[in-house]
């Protein structure tokens, strides 16, 4: 069986030239689709009017301190350390086991409920606990999502700007 790969914009290669070019079309389609993956649970996925600023949170929090289901979807030791006044530990998005006790606390919520994700573990360009916990949400309907933007981590975005913490009991 003779392989063809177009090679020019006239001519085509057979055999081996033909083989190498349909290689180097598959390693760059398979690139680019595990690029495109990548990017997909990025937490650069999350549109910008759902992003909620730490400063603006913290107000609103300090006014209304039970409006917002506030959800950590990151590590287990970082909640228990320091997390957000109220917030409730709802597992590490970026995980299978994660996403289903996500969706285990959200479910008989109603689909209107204000809920504020987080997570805080790095930042914000590397979060892989951000993008699956808002598609997740997003995906069963909940219209009322946003995420605190935490640009470098919790440490440095919340806790030294003097915003209020509570330690897990």
């Amino acid at each position: 069986m003779r392989t063809f790969a177009f090679c020019s914009r006239r001519t085509f290669c057979s055999g081996r030239a033909g083989e190498s070019v349909l290689r180097a079309c598959a390693a760059i389609v398979t690139v680019v689709l595990c690029a495109t993956a990548a990017q997909a649970q990025s937490a650069f996925t999350v549109p910008a009017s759902a992003l909620v600023q730490p400063a603006a949170l913290h107000h609103e929090l300090e006014a209304s301190p039970h409006g917002s289901l506030v959800l950590q979807v990151g590590s287990r030791m970082l909640f228990d350390e320091d997390h957000i006044p109220g917030a409730v530990y709802a597992g590490p998005a970026s995980t299978p086991e994660g996403i289903e006790a996500l969706r285990a606390r959200v479910t008989p919520l109603a689909r209107s409920r204000a809920i504020v994700l987080y997570c805080g573990c790095c930042p914000w360009d590397h979060c892989p606990n951000i993008a699956p916990a808002w598609s997740l949400l997003r995906g069963m309907g909940f219209t009322h999502v946003r995420v605190l933007f935490i640009a470098h981590n919790f440490g440095t975005d919340w806790v030294s700007k003097g915003y209020g913490v509570e330690r897990s009991q």
